[in-house]
């Protein structure tokens, strides 16, 4: 392989980075959808729906500030830590079942570690545009590097090159940061569905299966950032040794 042949076919990235990638993803994905679709039949005990429950989570926490939105898309909920805004997919904000209070609930966990200053969550927050930044331009600057290193016949682009590596690095870097954040924000909005008795030990593992199921979808997405991580960094050592 070239230095550039990746860029037209290389097997090594098919085999060991691409594939694993796709196939840990799409196994994620279809954990989630299959443990959504099984905890949104299952109607809570309580007849809460989303929105009531993650108002009532926050406001156990003395947390009145945070406003509880409606945003379309299919498991679009996300807190807005900036705007203090909980957002909540329809399905999710006015669904009455026991996967509709667990994402909820999770929402609502965010919102009550942005209230605390959980260290993990301030520091994934400082680097979202960091990580933006390496996702946007990191493979364009060790594609310049390695063009520069290779049609000047120099190692002028490697230093550049490493520089585009460094870059994605940051990707890597929030992935593993927002792992403890999601686990953390998913065990506060167990332990928060239960002290408030909205739902039972029983409804408690379907809650627990969905939430397991999302928290995948974050390894899986950890995991193929670093298998890129580790390809470009092969990539760029070996061109430095041509």
């Amino acid at each position: 392989m070239t230095t550039l042949g990746f860029f037209y076919f290389d097997m090594t990235y098919i085999l060991w980075v691409m594939l694993p990638t796709l196939l840990l993803a799409g196994w994620a994905q279809l954990r989630l959808k299959s443990a959504y679709a099984k905890g949104s039949q299952i109607a809570s005990s309580t007849g809460m729906t989303g929105a009531q429950a993650a108002r009532q989570i926050m406001e156990a926490d003395g947390i009145t500030g945070v406003r509880v939105e409606r945003v379309q898309g299919f498991l679009s909920d996300h807190y807005d830590p900036r705007n203090k805004v909980l957002r909540l997919s329809p399905e999710v904000h006015d669904g009455r079942s026991l996967a509709s209070l667990g994402i909820a609930a999770h929402e609502a966990g965010h919102a009550l570690q942005d209230a605390q200053g959980y260290s993990p969550l301030v520091v994934r927050n400082a680097i979202v545009p960091l990580a933006g930044l390496g996702s946007n331009l990191g493979f364009i600057v060790i594609f310049i590097g390695l063009a520069l290193n290779m049609f000047m016949k120099a190692n002028v682009g490697i230093p550049i090159a490493w520089g585009g590596v460094m870059l994605f690095a940051l990707v890597v870097l929030f992935q593993l940061i927002n792992l403890p954040v999601e686990f953390n924000a998913s065990s506060r909005a167990r332990e928060r569905l239960l002290s408030l008795s909205m739902v039972t030990d029983r409804e408690d593992a379907v809650v627990g299966s969905v939430l397991g199921a999302a928290a995948m979808t974050y390894v899986a997405g950890m995991v193929g950032a670093l298998l890129n991580l580790l390809y470009y960094a092969m990539l760029v050592s070996g061109a430095s040794r041509d």
